[in-house]
């Protein structure tokens, strides 16, 4: 069904990086690790380190999940935007790359909860 405005709409996006005062949305989901209902959230600081970030936020938010502590960052498999990405720990989220409501998932090979073993 067709809908008609009866005056000209204007939309205006509350989300923009302006509204942030400094900061960005960072949104980081665990491939095959479905504890978690969606992407976690962070608001985070562009000039954060990568280290800083997977150490602190991100290590803090996946907490829950059992496999957490099995993480070995170092084998970590990357995607940013759908594509892969190898990030430069010693430098900074905005560095790296990762703007304001970037995506980033993560893959950790043998830590695959959701996939049958030998998969």
């Amino acid at each position: 069904m067709a809908v008609v405005a009866m005056k000209p709409y204007v939309g205006v996006p509350r989300d923009v990086v302006a509204n942030f005062n400094g900061m960005q949305l960072v949104y980081a989901s665990w491939d095959h690790h479905l504890l978690f209902a969606s992407s976690l959230m962070m608001c985070l600081p562009p000039q954060m380190k990568f280290r800083e970030f997977v150490e602190g936020p991100l290590t803090v938010l996946l907490q829950p999940d059992p496999d957490a502590g099995k993480i070995e960052w170092n084998k970590v498999q990357w995607l940013k935007s759908d594509q892969a990405f190898t990030p430069d720990f010693e430098a900074s989220l905005k560095d790296n790359g990762i703007v304001h409501k970037a995506l980033l998932r993560f893959k950790t090979p043998g830590l695959n909860s959701l996939l049958k073993q030998g998969a």
